[in-house]
């Protein structure tokens, strides 16, 4: 159930990519709009994180889960079924929200069914499945389901979406932990502690910089004379993920809830993004895909800490707030990048002020204080 749980979280988003030159032919997008097709819903991660907070607090969540997979569907099969491009955006960004409210509380719903010692390795199968996602949803869209469905888009994202459903449905088989929760635990943030914003903006480096390359890697690449490689370079990024991921199944145990694989993993991360800058044809794809590798074990490394700190009534409030602080920066930085590569017309420029936050960010990860919060004992 976590694992398919997961792999909702990505799926939804990102068969939006190959879709997207069907989908604006007979829309009649235009160049923005058709990117908003997949910024839009990374956008509403940070905006729907709240919204998801505060319905485990009333309501527990794994009701919330199921309740925002019922949301994502409705948002994703509603973008098949859109008639004109306003309906189009408005079921995206539903689709989105749902998304958002899932991310919350999976982590807070682990410490309800899992022992202590098997955190970790719950947040590690969640997060195969949501990585999975990404390279399924952006691998096997275009050659395997779309031929399937006549070519049409608009069959392919029903395809994708309704299933969705059966998963919300069979997140109530495993009897533990069925009752509402007793008390209203808080549901904000709590900026006092410091792990919110520290988490958060820790997040921001490794999205920022995995979403970052992934929207320039195209213009890159265009830039140093070796478009014709954008293919193999996005199929490596994206197969890098799905190795962090695998690895992660097994090193879970022993480096969640430990600051050093952070620090490392996120140093590895700038190092790979400069190596993609400075190097030229496969030494930049190559470079590229490490730091694909090293962000994605880092993103698992951050995600996995919330049940591991705190106990399971402040999980989903924590986890909401790193999201918020994540996702609006993983949005808004590359985001910044690109208005200042237009302006110079150099798409180096947009790497640069990306590894810039990252290095600004960096100490952080040496300032974690990752000792079990609320005086429980360490699981």
């Amino acid at each position: 159930m976590l694992w398919l749980a997961g792999l909702y979280l990505r799926v939804p988003v990102l068969v939006a990519p190959p879709l997207a030159p069907f989908i604006g032919d007979e829309l009649g997008l235009s160049q923005a709009l058709t990117g908003a097709l997949t910024t839009l819903p990374i956008l509403m991660l940070a905006v729907g994180s709240m919204p998801g907070s505060l319905a485990i607090s009333r309501i527990g969540p794994r009701n919330t889960l199921a309740l925002a997979m019922v949301i994502m569907v409705i948002g994703s099969a509603g973008r098949g079924l859109s008639p004109d491009i306003f309906t189009l955006m408005l079921a995206s960004a539903v689709m989105g929200f749902g998304v958002a409210m899932m991310q919350p509380s999976l982590p807070a719903l682990l410490p309800r069914w899992l022992e202590p010692r098997h955190l970790a390795i719950g947040s590690a199968i969640y997060m195969n499945g949501m990585l999975m996602g990404e390279f399924i949803g952006a691998g096997i869209t275009l050659p395997v389901l779309m031929p399937l469905m006549d070519d049409s888009w608009r069959a392919t994202l029903l395809v994708w979406s309704l299933p969705g459903l059966l998963v919300a449905a069979a997140l109530f088989l495993p009897r533990r932990e069925m009752a509402r929760p007793v008390r209203k635990p808080s549901w904000l943030p709590d900026w006092k502690n410091p792990l919110t914003l520290k988490i958060g903006l820790l997040l921001g480096l490794s999205g920022s910089l995995f979403f970052g390359l992934n929207a320039y890697m195209g213009s890159l690449l265009e830039q140093q004379g070796n478009f014709e490689l954008l293919a193999d370079a996005l199929f490596w990024y994206n197969l890098a993920q799905v190795a962090a991921s695998l690895v992660m199944l097994k090193m879970a145990r022993y480096w969640v809830g430990r600051k050093t694989p952070i620090i490392i993993m996120a140093g590895c991360c700038i190092t790979g993004t400069l190596g993609a800058l400075l190097l030229n044809g496969w030494g930049s794809i190559a470079s590229a895909t490490f730091m694909s590798f090293t962000a994605g074990i880092l993103l698992i490394l951050l995600v996995a800490l919330p049940p591991v700190l705190v106990d399971s009534a402040d999980t989903g409030r924590l986890s909401a707030g790193n999201f918020l602080v994540g996702y609006t920066v993983a949005f808004s930085v590359p985001m910044v990048g690109g208005l200042l590569a237009d302006w110079t017309g150099d798409a180096r420029v947009a790497i640069v002020f990306i590894v810039g936050y990252c290095l600004l960010v960096l100490p952080l990860a040496f300032t974690l204080d990752l000792k079990r919060q609320r005086g429980q004992p360490e699981g």
